[in-house]
C-alpha cells in the first residue's frame, strides 16, 4: 500500500510538472520569437531567467492541475468503473439507487483494498499519460493560435521591424505538435482501455463486488 501511495504521489507530481514546464517553455520560445521580430533582446537572463522559468512553470502546472478540465472530456467520463458499479447496484434486488458520488467512493475502496497492486501502476500510469497529453495538446493549440494572431497582426499593420520568420516557424511548430497529438490520439484510447481492464476485473470478481455493495448498503442502513 505504501508503494502504491508513493507511485500515486509521483504520478500526480508529473501531472503538474510536465504540462506546467511545457507551457513555460513555449512561452519563453514565443517571447524570443516576438523579441526577434521587434529587434529587442529579452532583458531577463542568467539566474533570473532560470528562476522566472521555474516559477512560471510551477504556477502554470498548478493552475492546469487545479482546473481539472481534462476530467470533463467525453473520453474520461464514458465507461468509468464507478458507472459500472452504479449500474451493477441498480440490477441487484433490495439495493437502492446509488448516487454517482457513492459509486466513485465505492470504486476507490475496491481499488485500494482489493484490486491487485500490479493493476495500480497501470491505472496510475495511463491516467497520468492521458492528463499530460491532453494538456500538451491544448497548450500547443493556445500558443499556435496566439503566435498566428501575433504574426498576422504584425503583417497586416506593418509593425515588424525585422522579418517574421522566427515567429512563423514557432507558430508552425506549435501547430504541428497540436496536429500530431490529435492525429495520433492514443491518450483517449488508452484511457478507455484502462477503464475496460478495470471493469473486466470487476466482472471476474462479481461475487466480491456484490458482497461489498450489499455490505455498503446494510452499513448505511
Amino acid at each position: 500500500m505504501n508503494q502504491s501511495s508513493s507511485s500515486f504521489g509521483a504520478y500526480e507530481a508529473y501531472r503538474i510538472i510536465v504540462p506546467g514546464y511545457y507551457f513555460a517553455a513555449l512561452l519563453l520560445c514565443l517571447m524570443w520569437a516576438v523579441s526577434g521580430v521587434l529587434g529587442q533582446d529579452i532583458t531577463i537572463e542568467g539566474m533570473r531567467l532560470f528562476l522566472v522559468f521555474i516559477g512560471v512553470g510551477l504556477i502554470a502546472g498548478l493552475t492546469l492541475y487545479a482546473k481539472e478540465s481534462t476530467k470533463r472530456r467525453k473520453a474520461f467520463q464514458e465507461n468509468q468503473p464507478s458507472l459500472y458499479l452504479k449500474t451493477k447496484a441498480r440490477a441487484m434486488a433490495d439495493i437502492p439507487v446509488m448516487e454517482e458520488a457513492d459509486a466513485r467512493q465505492l470504486y476507490f475502496f475496491i481499488l485500494n483494498n482489493h484490486i491487485p497492486a500490479v493493476f495500480h501502476e497501470k491505472i496510475f500510469f495511463f491516467g497520468t499519460i492521458y492528463h499530460i497529453m491532453i494538456q500538451v495538446r491544448r497548450t500547443s493549440l493556445w500558443f499556435a493560435v496566439l503566435a498566428t494572431l501575433i504574426a498576422g497582426g504584425m503583417g497586416v499593420v506593418g509593425f515588424a521591424p525585422k522579418p517574421l520568420g522566427g515567429l512563423i516557424v514557432f507558430a508552425a511548430i506549435a501547430w504541428l505538435l497540436y496536429l500530431l497529438n490529435v492525429r495520433y490520439n492514443k491518450a483517449d484510447r488508452k484511457m478507455q482501455e484502462n477503464y475496460r481492464d478495470q471493469i473486466c476485473w470487476l466482472e471476474m470478481n462479481n461475487d466480491l463486488v456484490e458482497t461489498i455493495i450489499r455490505k455498503r448498503y446494510t452499513t448505511q442502513r
